[in-house]
């Protein structure tokens, strides 16, 4: 799979417009079918087929036959959104917990399944259901502290980080997210000690190299950013990634009276 930036689009915030990633994992959480809960169920789990569209389609038959089934709503509902179809997996998975109430499997993949159509409040809630104070699972804690910093709840969210990160301590996921959440006030320094504590590790993916050669780029020192964006990687990835990192920079030289834009990668939810 290509390590190459992922797309863009755009969420308004009263003092900036941050990128966010199309997708909250692209080629990472997203694209495995089990991206929070750890296994789906022996019986979803399968023979998972690798393709997400064809997965959509095993699951979708199985779904179709037997609706009621926890495993195989949350199978479906997570092939779902591997395959970009965001909006049919949170109905899915809203009509599972609906035939299942109290599944915390299901109201976990719910939850992010809301937080990908941009249903961030409603996310929050549902994840809050997911798991409980004296049973906390540090990974929802991290989506939900993406769910806050979306709604501008930066201090909030940080609080949640800081949960999350007790737990897993270093966990380089919830690091970059951290960092991201500096990033969105403009705390470009924290933002970068975050996201090297982030790098430093050797679970750090793809993900926090973009976003850590991003924070850096935006103090001004766009030849260490390219050092960091285009380390071990092929001349073509290493060339895409420079190039988009570039066009991301530039967002921020608008022309006088133009509004400003803070480009920001993705909000990471941790696999």
């Amino acid at each position: 799979m290509s390590q190459r930036f992922r797309p863009v689009r755009l969420l308004a915030s009263a003092s900036l417009i941050a990128l966010v990633a199309a997708s909250l994992g692209g080629c990472t959480a997203m694209s495995k079918l089990s991206d929070v809960t750890g296994s789906i169920g022996p019986k979803a789990e399968a023979a998972a087929p690798a393709d997400p569209a064809r997965a959509v389609e095993v699951y979708g038959e199985r779904y179709r036959a037997n609706p009621k089934d926890a495993d195989t709503a949350l199978a479906y509902g997570q092939a779902l959104r591997a395959n970009g179809q965001r909006a049919q997996a949170a109905a899915v998975l809203e009509q599972a917990t609906i035939a299942n109430p109290g599944n915390k499997a299901l109201l976990a993949q719910y939850g992010r399944a809301l937080s990908d159509t941009g249903n961030f409040q409603q996310a929050f809630d549902v994840l809050s259901k997911a798991h409980s104070p004296d049973n906390p699972d540090w990974r929802l804690l991290s989506v939900q502290g993406t769910c806050l910093d979306q709604m501008g709840r930066h201090n909030e969210a940080r609080g949640y980080y800081a949960s999350a990160l007790k737990i897993a301590p270093d966990d380089p996921g919830v690091l970059s997210n951290l960092g991201l959440s500096y990033m969105l006030t403009r705390d470009l320094p924290k933002a970068e000690e975050a996201l090297r504590q982030a790098y430093a590790s050797p679970r750090a993916g793809a993900r926090v190299r973009q976003n850590l050669g991003l924070v850096v780029g935006l103090q001004g020192r766009f030849a260490e950013a390219e050092t960091i964006v285009k380390a071990d990687l092929p001349p073509d990835q290493a060339a895409a990634n420079v190039a988009y990192l570039k066009e991301m920079l530039s967002r921020n030289d608008a022309p006088r009276g133009a509004p400003k834009r803070t480009p920001v990668a993705s909000l990471s939810q941790p696999d």
